[in-house]
Formats: C-alpha cells, sequence, structure tokens
C-alpha cells in the first residue's frame, strides 16, 4: 500500500492513471488486464470518463476480448473494500427472473491491481453496458411518445426492484441509468450504494444536486436515499411522453439535468420550469409536478416510494386536448387528480386550511321604503325643474339646481343606508385584515432560502471538519507515540551503555584494588625500617632524635624534601614533605642532609616495590565481580522499568485517542441529531410557507373580487336598481 497523509491516502489524478494506462502490460498484474487496449481520444491517449470520486476507462482485454469498464479511484473513500464487498454480496444474491430487466451488472473489486508511479491502487472492474445514457437516448427519441412513457414505465418498474430489495442505488440521474438497444435500463455506478449489511454507515456522497432533496444530508444514508430522485425522473419522463415539446422548452442541450434543476426545488415559488409542469393541462403531469414540489420540503425518511399501480396509458398520435381521457378519471376530493395517484399526491387547491369565501353581495336585493322614496322623488323633481324652466320662473329665490341636489342627496342616502353596502365593506375589511397578517411569501421564502444556506454552509464546514478533527487526533497520538518511543530509546540508550561500561569498569576496579594492596604493602614496609635502626648516611643519634621529635621516625613517615633558600646563612636549606603534605625543617638537616634521607628512603620504596603482590586473589576479584553483577542486575530491572514505564505512555496514550475519538463521534452524533431536526424543522416551515403561499394567493384573489363586488354597489347601479329592481 503507498505512503497516507494524515488518516487519508492520497490517491493519483485522471490524468495519471491515463498515463500509466498507456502500458497496461506493466500496470496491471490482473490476466483479463494485463496488456489490455483501452478506448483512445483523438490523441491517443487513454479516453476517460471522470466523475468526483473516480476515472472510468474502457478497456478490451487480449485473453477473451471482453470490454470492461474500469474504475479508477481519484479520492479516498472511507471502508471502501468492505463497502463493496457487501454490494457484490447483495446484488448476487439476486435472481434474474425475479427483476423486472437486468439492470444490475456484475462488478470486481480488484485491491492493489493498477500501479502508478510505483504504487499500487485498487480498481472496480465492470462489465461494460452496450447502452447509452438517459439524456442521450431522449435527445434522439423524446418525439416518440409510446416509446418516452414505456420507458418511464420500466423506470418504475426498476425501482420498485430496488425498494422490493432494500436497495437504494443512492444517484439516481440521468448519467447513471443507461438505456439499452431493448429500450431496458442499465444502472451504473455503485459508490454510493445502500444495501441492508452497509446499515449504520455514513454515506459516501450526496448525490446530483439536480435530482437531490434540498433535505439530503450528509448522515442520510439508508433504503429511501433513491426516493426523490425517482420521483424527479418519472414526472421528466411522464411530462415528456405527454408533450414531447417540453424537452426542448424546458431541457439544455448537454444539460446536467432533464427538465428540472436543484433550484427548482429549493425555490419551487420562483421556479418557471417547475410552475409550467404545474400549470400542464395533462393532469397526471401537473400532479406529479405537484409531489415533487410537496415532497421537495418533506425528510427523506417521509417520503414515499414510486411504487404506484400506475396505469399503462399510451400516448396517442395526435394531439391530446381532453386530458381526462388520457389520465383517468378524477378521484373525488383530490381536486381533479388522477384516480391512481389518489391517497399519494398532496393536491395544492386542498390546503389545510379552508379557502376564504367571499360572501359578500354584488347587487343589490330588496327594495326598501327608502329605495321607494327616492324613485318616486326623482321623477317628481325632475318635473318641476322642467315647469319651472319652461315657465321661466327660474330666479334667485328658486334655482332649479336646489331640488337636484336635494334629490342626489337624498339617493346617496339611501345607497348608503343599503345593508350591501355595509356587508361589502365589512367583508372587505375583514379579507384585507386577513391577508396583512401573512407575510409576502417571496420574502418570507427568500428568508427560508437564506437561514437554510447558512444552515447548509455550516453543515457542510461540520461534516468537513469532523474527519479533519479526526485526523489531528490521530496525528497527536501517532506525536504522542513518537515521543514516548523516543524518550524509551534514549534511556535504554543510556542504561545500554552503563552496562556496556560494567567491563571497563571492572578492569579500573581490579586495578585500583591491586594498586590499594601495592600501596598499602610498601607503605608498611617503609614503616618497618626505623631511622634509629638503619640510619642513612651522615644521620647520627642526634639528628635522628631531632627527627623524631618532629615525627619522622621511620621511612613511610616523609614522602620527600624541597629545597628552600637559608637567606640567614646566604645557603640552601631543605624541608622535609610528611604523608599529609605539610613540610617541616629539622635543625640540622639541611640540604645534603635531606639529599641523604631521600635516597635511602627510595632505595626502601624500590626494595619494596620489587616484593609488592602483583595481583588479587580470587576471593578479592569475586568482591569486584559480585559487585559488577549487582550493578548490572540493577541497570537491567531498570530498562525492563523504563520499556514498562514506555507501555504504561502508551496505553495511556491509546486511551486518550479512543476517548478522543468517542468524544468526536459523540459530539457528530449529537450534532447530526440537531441537524436532522433542524432539517425536519426547515421541512415543516416549508410546509407551512407552501400552505401560506396558498392561503396568501387565495386571500388575494378574495379581496380583488371583494373590492370588484364593492365597487358594483355604485350610485349609478342603485338607482338603475330602484327603478328596474335589478
Amino acid at each position: 500500500m503507498g505512503p497516507a497523509t494524515g488518516s487519508q491516502r492520497q490517491f493519483p489524478s485522471g490524468a495519471k492513471y491515463a498515463e500509466a494506462l498507456q502500458h497496461t502490460q506493466l500496470c496491471f498484474d490482473h490476466p483479463e488486464l494485463k496488456g489490455a487496449q483501452p478506448e483512445l481520444t483523438g490523441l491517443g491517449l487513454p479516453r476517460p470518463i471522470s466523475g468526483n470520486f473516480a476515472s472510468v476507462f474502457s478497456l478490451t482485454s487480449p485473453s477473451s476480448g471482453r470490454r470492461y469498464a474500469v474504475k479508477c479511484f481519484t479520492r479516498h473513500v472511507p471502508d471502501q473494500e468492505r463497502r463493496y464487498e457487501a454490494i457484490s454480496s447483495r446484488l448476487a444474491l439476486l435472481d434474474p427472473a425475479e427483476l423486472s430487466q437486468p439492470w444490475n451488472l456484475g462488478f470486481e473489486y480488484l485491491p492493489d491491481a493498477i500501479s502508478v508511479e510505483g504504487e499500487c491502487y485498487p480498481v472496480l472492474k465492470m462489465e461494460w453496458a452496450e447502452a447509452v445514457t438517459l439524456s442521450s437516448w431522449l435527445d434522439g427519441n423524446h418525439a416518440d411518445r409510446l416509446a418516452v412513457d414505456r420507458l418511464a414505465d420500466r423506470f418504475e418498474e426498476l425501482t420498485r426492484d430496488l425498494e422490493a430489495h432494500q436497495i437504494a442505488h443512492g444517484d439516481l440521474q440521468h448519467g447513471n441509468l443507461l438505456v439499452a438497444s431493448d429500450d431496458t435500463l442499465r444502472l451504473v455506478d455503485y459508490d454510493g450504494m445502500y444495501v441492508p449489511a452497509l446499515a449504520g454507515m455514513g454515506g459516501t456522497e450526496r448525490g446530483h444536486r439536480n435530482y437531490q432533496s434540498p433535505l439530503r444530508g450528509n448522515d442520510d444514508f439508508g433504503v429511501d436515499l433513491d426516493r426523490f430522485s425517482a420521483w424527479v425522473i418519472f414526472l421528466s419522463l411522464k411530462a415528456i411522453a405527454a408533450e414531447p415539446a417540453l424537452w426542448s422548452r424546458l431541457h439544455e442541450p448537454s444539460g446536467e439535468f432533464l427538465l428540472l434543476t436543484e433550484d427548482d426545488f429549493t425555490s419551487p415559488a420562483g421556479s418557471a420550469r417547475l410552475q409550467t409542469l404545474l400549470a400542464h393541462p395533462d393532469r397526471m403531469v401537473s400532479g406529479l409536478a405537484d409531489q415533487v414540489r410537496t415532497l421537495a420540503c418533506q425528510p427523506l425518511d417521509k417520503l414515499p416510494p414510486l411504487t404506484l399501480t400506475v396505469p399503462r396509458q399510451r400516448p396517442a398520435a395526435t394531439v391530446i386536448t381532453d386530458t381526462t381521457a388520457h389520465s383517468g378519471a378524477a378521484a373525488p376530493g383530490t381536486g381533479g387528480l388522477p384516480g391512481w395517484m389518489a391517497g399519494h399526491v398532496a393536491s395544492a387547491t386542498s390546503p389545510t386550511r379552508p379557502a376564504p369565501s367571499v360572501a359578500s353581495p354584488d347587487r343589490f336585493q330588496v327594495r326598501t321604503p327608502l329605495d321607494v322614496a327616492v324613485a318616486i322623488i326623482w321623477p317628481v323633481i325632475l318635473a318641476v325643474t322642467v315647469v319651472a324652466l319652461v315657465m321661466g320662473l327660474s330666479t334667485v329665490r328658486f334655482s332649479p339646481a336646489v331640488p337636484l341636489l336635494a334629490a342626489a342627496a337624498l339617493s346617496v342616502f339611501g345607497r348608503a343606508r343599503r345593508t350591501e353596502r355595509a356587508e361589502a365593506r365589512a367583508v372587505l375589511s375583514g379579507l384585507t385584515a386577513e391577508l396583512d397578517q401573512l407575510d409576502d411569501p417571496v420574502k418570507a421564502e427568500g428568508k427560508l432560502q437564506k437561514v437554510r444556506a447558512k444552515f447548509d454552509a455550516a453543515e457542510a464546514k461540520r461534516t468537513a471538519d469532523h474527519p479533519r478533527a479526526q485526523s489531528k487526533l490521530t496525528a497527536s497520538h501517532q506525536v504522542e507515540l513518537q515521543q514516548i518511543e523516543k524518550r524509551r530509546i534514549r534511556k535504554r540508550q543510556e542504561l545500554d551503555k552503563k552496562i556496556a561500561e560494567l567491563s571497563s569498569e571492572r578492569g579500573k576496579a581490579l586495578r585500583k584494588a591491586l594498586a590499594a594492596q601495592q600501596s598499602a604493602y610498601v607503605r608498611d614496609r617503609l614503616g618497618r625500617r626505623s631511622i634509629a635502626q638503619n640510619p642513612p648516611h651522615g644521620i647520627g643519634p642526634k639528628l635522628t632524635a631531632r627527627l623524631a621529635a618532629a615525627g619522622v621516625r621511620t621511612a613511610a613517615d616523609f614522602t620527600g624534601y624541597r629545597s628552600v633558600p637559608n637567606a640567614h646563612y646566604n645557603s640552601v636549606g631543605a624541608e622535609l614533605v610528611l604523608n599529609n603534605g605539610r613540610r617541616i625543617a629539622v635543625q640540622g638537616i639541611g640540604e645534603a642532609k635531606a639529599i641523604a634521607l631521600d635516597a635511602w628512603r627510595r632505595q626502601l620504596v624500590a626494595a619494596a616495590e620489587a616484593d609488592q603482590p602483583t595481583q588479587l586473589t580470587a576471593q578479592e576479584r569475586q568482591s569486584i565481580d559480585r559487585d559488577i553483577e549487582v550493578r548490572r542486575t540493577r541497570l537491567t530491572a531498570e530498562i525492563r522499568s523504563v520499556d514498562a514505564a514506555a507501555e504504561g505512555s502508551r496505553a495511556k496514550a491509546q486511551k486518550e485517542l479512543e476517548d478522543g475519538q468517542a468524544r468526536l463521534t459523540r459530539e457528530n452524533t449529537l450534532a447530526g441529531d440537531r441537524a436532522r431536526r433542524q432539517r425536519q424543522e426547515f421541512s415543516r416551515r416549508a410546509v407551512m410557507l407552501q400552505q401560506d403561499s396558498v392561503r396568501h394567493a387565495a386571500l388575494s384573489s378574495a379581496v380583488e373580487t371583494a373590492e370588484a363586488h364593492r365597487r358594483r354597489l355604485s350610485l349609478v347601479r342603485y338607482l338603475r336598481f330602484i327603478y328596474t329592481g335589478r
């Protein structure tokens, strides 16, 4: 295995793999791959199909002639080999006769299979599928409504297979769904697949963003991974089958989506694509679009599987104008949705709160006595005014305008007293007040999206920080182990050096003990040579007595002499050096006498040294050897103590590592639980926001209707009513 940085191994890039694959005879040892011929680009280089975690190459085996898709990993995947073994074992148990179509492809995980720059890395060898991606198939077949509708049914059957065997692909999208020549489907890229044996492990990816629920997090990994993307793909296929032109209108050439993108799920209110599908005349299409809109704000574990008894309808060759004939009869209470979707699709026309009713009158009903009076007074006033004008009775004291203004004022008063006017104003006021209590749905959605984006960024940082914290903890543990080992080695070396020096110290001890014996022997011999009994030349009894009085009686009492100047006699005198280093002057002992004494002593020392012992006795050597062995035993015990202390330190460091890992796991689990609860809260708020948006739209419409009703109760309509009753 190659070197690792921290706790994660570094993998080659796609370009490095392509370079190695130019020489498959050298980079592979596997019999099917050694010397295989890769598919080449126009420049003669191996052609890669690159993804987030790997690069895939097409290789043709020289031994069997079979073509394989070989996936070379470019990033670390936790527990990669274990995951593929579990996936391979689960897929191997599938009975082809029980599957709707041969969608699963055989593969083999090969550890250390490819050599790149001297290091070996794993690859995944998978059967090559002679098929095209779903998006490429739609490019060429979207106008064939029967074929697209049939493919939608095949896709629904594939999701049934997955659900029935508790398998989730983890990344259902146009690039991982291949369409074979017989219009059956194949699934590729099993990196993020979930099988029951992997329960409890985390996911390795979040799937293609244009197919996944906005609420899917890094911790989500279970049998429900595919449910949202399944609804998205099924909706897209059914919509294209109903109206092939949608492929050109809503899809972009080479776009990484079918009809809907991530933005359509996170901001459905502002999505032109989703609104197009919601407003589609085909009830199945609009119902499925409404289902996707609803599911986008639901937690993954609450999503229903795409395992419905979908009617096997085939679109007619001509444009359908009667959508109910195409979609099936509407189920009662579902807002006009097809019967097969009842119980599975939440209709947008059935909000949780009742729609506001506009009960305000838009016309006058029954005439009152006041209305009759107004109806009578107008002809009378008009007649009087006309007579006055004809007869020329118009004067300053009588103006025709006065009765007309009085009649108009009475008409205004009569209309104001009508209960319809009061009811219309009350209804409009109530609806307006209720509308004012609701937040603007666009602003509320924007605010929620900002909070969600901030949460997602924090979650992304948390999920990225967790492995980094684990790596840091592991690295700190490795440093601590290195320090422990360094201290152990340093102390061991010191003790080993002392043990190695015991041999030389034994020699020193032997020599020192022998030298001490020899010195004692010489001192004893010198102590037995009295000056009085064997005086040196020139030393008489008188000088012997003086020397004895000064403490010099034998040859052992002094070690030599030192010459000193005698200023009194202008000559050189002498002082004897005692054993303790003190110097004494003895009367009568000049330089000549001192030389004679020293020569006498030297002769005695030479004679004694000639007879001194030259080696230690066996007992004396054993005593020294026992002391050396005691020291060797003590040093050996210290070595064992050093090793035991190092082992204890390693155990303590391991315990600290395990405690730290447990703490990080506990903190990450708690943070994951908080994140899941927060996503559920976002889901709840999104549902409420959707309901409030529907409520806001209904109230706005009701306010406009109430305002229109109020305007219909005008003065002109009042006058018409009092005369015509309408």
